[in-house]
Parts: C-alpha cells; sequence; structure tokens
C-alpha cells in the first residue's frame, strides 16, 4: 500500500509533462525526422525522456529520504538528460558524447564513492576482487548502459518495454532489503507506464512522443546506478552476475554489433540497421511482433537472474551461461545476417 500514493504521483505527473512539453518541443524544433535509418511517419516530439525525468525528480524528492548520494544522483541525471536533448537536437559527434558521458559517469561515482568493490566468484572458488580499479570499471559500466538502452530504440516500445523490464527486477531485489533506494525504480515503472500510453499509441488521443536520446541516456545511466548500489550496499541486494541477467538482451545485442563493425572494418559507434530488432523486420515480422518476443525474452533473462539470487546459484555458472548464451546469440545473428545478404546477392544477379 506504500506504493500507490508515489506511483501514481509519478504516473501522473509523466502523463500530464508529456501533453505540456509537446508543444513547446514542436517550437523548438526537438522533433525526430525520417531518414534511412528512421523509419515513421511525420515528425515526432523527443519529450518522452523529459517528462520522465521531470516526474522522477518531482516525486523522488517528497517520498524518498534526501541524501547526499541522491542528490548527486539526480544532479548526474539532469546533466546526462541536458546531453541528450543537446544531441537530440544538434545531433552531437561520437566523441563530444563520449567525453561528457565519462565526465556525468565519474561524478557519480567519485562523487558518491560507490563504485563496484568486486566481480564475486564469476571464475570459481575465489573472489573477483578490483580494488581500485572498480572505481574505472564502474565508469565503462554506466557508460555501456547508457548506449546499450540508446541502441535498443529503434521501434516503437522497445526501449521503454526493456528498460521497464530491468527497473522491475531491480525494483523487486532491492525491496527485499530495508535500503533508501528501493523505491526508485518503481517511481521509474509508474513514469514508463504514462510514456508508453504515448509512445505505443494505445489510444486515438495519445498522439505519438518518441524517448529521444536525452531519455535513453538517463535511464540507462539509471539502470547501471542501481546496479551498483544494489551490489555495494552494506548487505548487498544482489550479486554483481546478477546485473547481466537483468539487462541481458540490451548488453548482448550491443556487444556483438559493436563486433560485428568492427569486423567489417567500420566504427564500433557507427549508426546501422544492424540490431536484433532490425534482424526481425529483415525476415518479414511486424514491429508489433518484434517488440513483444524481444520483450518476452527479455522477461525470461531478468527471471532466471531473480530467480539465481533468490537460490543463491553459484556465480560462476550464471557467468559461465551467460558467455555461452552471448558466444550462440553472436553466431547465431551474424549466420542470419549473412543469409540475408547472401539472398540479397542471388536475387541481384
Amino acid at each position: 500500500m506504500d506504493y500507490w500514493l508515489p506511483v501514481s504521483v509519478t504516473f501522473l505527473v509523466s502523463f500530464f509533462a508529456i501533453k505540456l512539453v509537446k508543444p513547446i518541443a514542436v517550437k523548438t524544433g526537438l522533433l525526430d525526422y525520417p531518414c534511412d535509418r528512421k523509419v515513421h511517419d511525420g515528425h515526432i516530439p523527443l519529450i518522452g525522456g523529459i517528462a520522465i525525468y521531470f516526474s522522477v525528480l518531482i516525486t523522488s524528492m517528497v517520498f524518498i529520504d534526501h541524501s547526499q548520494n541522491l542528490n548527486i544522483y539526480l544532479v548526474a541525471a539532469a546533466l546526462v538528460l541536458f546531453l541528450g536533448t543537446l544531441d537530440d537536437r544538434y545531433l552531437l559527434s561520437v566523441k563530444v558524447r563520449l567525453i561528457s558521458q565519462i565526465i556525468v559517469a565519474s561524478l557519480m561515482i567519485f562523487g558518491t564513492e560507490t563504485y563496484l568493490q568486486s566481480f564475486g566468484s564469476i571464475l570459481g572458488f575465489f573472489e573477483f576482487k578490483l580494488g581500485y580499479a572498480g572505481a574505472a570499471v564502474s565508469v565503462i559500466a554506466i557508460i555501456a548502459g547508457i548506449n546499450a538502452i540508446n541502441m535498443m530504440d529503434g521501434i516503437d516500445g522497445l526501449a521503454g518495454a526493456l528498460s521497464l523490464i530491468a527497473f522491475g527486477a531491480l525494483a523487486f531485489l532491492l525491496s527485499r532489503l530495508t535500503n533508501e533506494w528501493y523505491l526508485l525504480p518503481v517511481l521509474f515503472i509508474a513514469a514508463l507506464l504514462a510514456y508508453l500510453l504515448f509512445n505505443l499509441n494505445l489510444h486515438h488521443s495519445f498522439s505519438k512522443v518518441f524517448m529521444g536520446d536525452s531519455g535513453n541516456m538517463f535511464i540507462g545511466l539509471t539502470i547501471v546506478w542501481l546496479m551498483i548500489v544494489g551490489t555495494e550496499l552494506d548487505t548487498p541486494a544482489f550479486r554483481p552476475v546478477t546485473a547481466l541477467y537483468i539487462l541481458a538482451i540490451p548488453l548482448i545485442d550491443m556487444v556483438s554489433v559493436m563486433i560485428r563493425r568492427m569486423k567489417s572494418g567500420g566504427s564500433p559507434f557507427t549508426a546501422d540497421r544492424q540490431h536484433l530488432h532490425h534482424l526481425f523486420e529483415a525476415y518479414g515480422y511486424s514491429r508489433r511482433y518484434a517488440l513483444v518476443a524481444i520483450s518476452l525474452v527479455a522477461c525470461v533473462f531478468a527471471f532466471i537472474g531473480c530467480l539465481a539470487e533468490i537460490y543463491f546459484v553459484p556465480e560462476w555458472i550464471l557467468f559461465t551461461f551467460f558467455i555461452f548464451l552471448f558466444i550462440g546469440y553472436a553466431l547465431c545473428t551474424q549466420h542470419m545476417w549473412n543469409h540475408l545478404n547472401s539472398k540479397k546477392t542471388t536475387e541481384l544477379s
């Protein structure tokens, strides 16, 4: 029952923030235009992330106990939201984005003095301690999370749905302990549900909006930050390896796509249409089918992670399974893309 008031307020603030900010986005040119890489009808306002941030900001200040760490998080989130908004409006270079992300992630890590101390027993019967290198590893993890969510935002609802699943798993794991962070993922769930009403056009009166890079970066930052916090509590809410399952699909897809780009001689950060949702489209499936299928698989992995945490499955088993999962995914998707390319070549000849 303690959840109902903050959840309701967050949902309503997010809902009405989208309604209020949308005309401003149109006037200022904060719109997503169709192109070779972005296939949609019309010019879509990129204000989902802004609405989600303000709804979470307002309700977290009211319903979550104030602390220095929370304040630092809210400032860092505002900075990455601002960076994403600039990128949405002016298309910043990869170099500028990465440097800015490093600065924001470093602010979070060194400002709160919270970072990964260990990878746990992922290699067997000893603890893989990180020591002072944990701060750098945590910065890299935050940057990876920011870009993993961003890269999955290719079809309506996908980034929102995958984020919803990740926050759901985090809310469950954090709520098992008494800590100051358990309510934050719940607020994000409420804000995302309001956003998805518009993004998926679930009613004719809800005109479409996109999350934008501002929302993707902000949400990616939050998910990884909560993962770090959850593993570094006095009594950890979960083990580091569990985080891989909570964000499995975005992470696996990002790394495999970047590897394919580098193998073909390109930059790992060059945008293209080789992600998992593009593969579904290439094989003739609808976007809605791809959304449901990918979301269901993500749910399964998050469920496995939570279940493994409850029954304390050995970390090395979880890590080994995840590595095999990644290798299988990379080989399978590479084979499928090769098949499609050879089929096109045959048709052209």
